[in-house]
């Protein structure tokens, strides 16, 4: 239950702060307007935050459930979503540095200063996809051991194991140019809300527990 509390409470912070932020700097002449939405950006870079607490706990508490056996899947999992947490963080930052640079311009849409902001916007979306293609492979990862001890139901996991190699794809496509990343996500985004609902309801099996894969 914890997990899947963890699950949820890191997806709703991370869109949550997500939808501020792009209503913000989603407007053309963003950098103009941005003093006067920097409350909205500063909590929106926030709440993006709260999923290094919510996504590396989640990874730490998988140890024991997964047990001897699937120690190296815990270990893969926790390091795959530091580094994951690691890209929120610059990419937050960068968010943040908007702020700045709007007050720095003075209220204005300088010519610097829209290059810069355009820049880090860019280096966001990057840090982005590059922890969104380490939380995809990681989480192929141990959905594949899960799916070998039945640690969720086969089909369950089975599909897991296919929405995250769509997701995989989707990630290393835009890091390529090719905008599919969000309908990508889609069916992984699914799994994630779908996941802590039977963790609330049934729970992992008490049977996979340390079961050698």
């Amino acid at each position: 239950r914890l997990i899947g509390a963890l699950f949820l409470a890191g997806f709703l912070a991370y869109g949550t702060g997500f939808g501020l932020v792009t209503s913000v700097i989603g407007a053309p002449d963003f950098l103009g307007s941005i003093a006067m939405h920097q409350t909205t950006v500063v909590l929106g870079a926030l709440l993006m935050l709260l999923t290094i607490v919510t996504d590396v706990w989640r990874a730490v508490i998988f140890f024991p459930i997964l047990g001897e056996r699937g120690r190296l899947t815990a270990l893969t999992y926790l390091a795959a979503q530091v580094i994951s947490v690691t890209m929120f963080f610059v990419g937050a930052l960068s968010l943040l540095l908007l702020v700045r640079i709007g007050q720095y311009a003075g209220g204005t849409d300088t010519a610097w200063a829209t290059a810069l902001g355009s820049l880090l916007v860019v280096f966001n979306d990057n840090a982005y996809a590059l922890s969104q293609l380490a939380i995809a492979f990681v989480t192929l990862s141990l959905w594949i051991y899960g799916l070998r001890v039945g640690l969720i139901p086969r089909a369950f996991a089975g599909y897991a194991v296919v929405a995250y190699v769509i997701h995989m794809g989707g990630t290393i496509a835009e890091l390529f140019g090719y905008p599919i990343s969000d309908m990508a996500l889609i069916p992984g985004a699914l799994f994630e809300i779908a996941l802590p609902i039977w963790l609330f309801t049934r729970g992992f099996s008490d049977k996979a527990y340390g079961k050698a894969a």
